[in-house]
């Protein structure tokens, strides 16, 4: 069992930044952020392996969102940078327990609780 607890999310302007903090508790083999905008589909972020050293990313963020794991912490972060109204959604901390690659992005099978982060024009 694995459970996850975000922190970080909020509003912030056109271009500027956010980190958000995901605490996981249980042996996981990745750990990934989705995020689910109003009115649209949850979509997959961003993703770290269990070493840390895997990342793998959207297209729609790469260059701009960086993902990162202490793994003494058990903790993964999300370093959005340059962020863009089009940012704006819930954003959900996910593992993963089975041993498939990070960029197989449908097996993620734990979930935290979202936390909003909201990018004003």
């Amino acid at each position: 069992q694995v459970q996850l607890v975000e922190s970080g999310g909020g509003l912030v302007q056109a271009g500027g930044s956010l980190r958000l903090s995901c605490a996981a508790s249980g042996r996981n083999y990745g750990l990934g952020w989705f995020r689910q905008a109003p009115g649209k589909e949850r979509e997959f972020v961003a993703a770290i392996s269990g070493s840390g050293v895997g990342t793998y990313y959207a297209d729609s963020v790469k260059g701009r969102f960086t993902i990162s794991r202490d793994i003494a912490k058990n903790t993964v972060y999300l370093q959005l940078n340059s962020l863009k109204p089009e940012d704006t959604a819930v954003y959900y901390c996910s593992a993963k327990s089975t041993r498939t690659s990070i960029s197989y992005t449908y097996d993620y099978d734990y979930w935290g609780q979202g936390t909003q982060v909201t990018v004003s024009s």
